[in-house]
């Protein structure tokens, strides 16, 4: 039940980024609440899988996703460049991600 708390709480950080740029580009009460229910989903899923996994692997997990997501959402969603370096550097974080979820 942790790693799947802990990989919602990646999700919801993603969903925390898209109400950063939804802020910086609308600057509504929507992109506010996208903003904060996001991030506030984030870190009480992320609080609840550090329950039982170990603190190191669970922010390294989450922030991984929470990376790797933003990154892939700008890519497709929002024009960013989608630069073969760009993308070798996010398949790096994903199996840095893997590798501490296999010793962990």
């Amino acid at each position: 039940m942790a790693w799947i708390s802990l990989l919602l709480a990646g999700v919801f950080e993603v969903v925390g980024v898209l109400g950063m740029n939804r802020i910086k580009r609308d600057n509504n009460a929507k992109a506010y609440l996208i903003f904060l229910s996001g991030t506030i989903l984030s870190f009480g899923l992320l609080s609840f899988a550090m329950r039982s996994l170990p603190m190191g692997t669970a922010y390294a997990i989450w922030t991984g996703i929470g990376t790797v997501g933003g990154a892939l959402l700008g890519m497709f969603f929002f024009g960013e460049s989608k630069e073969w370096r760009r993308i070798l550097f996010i398949a790096m974080v994903l199996g840095a991600a893997v590798g501490l979820k296999l010793i962990s």
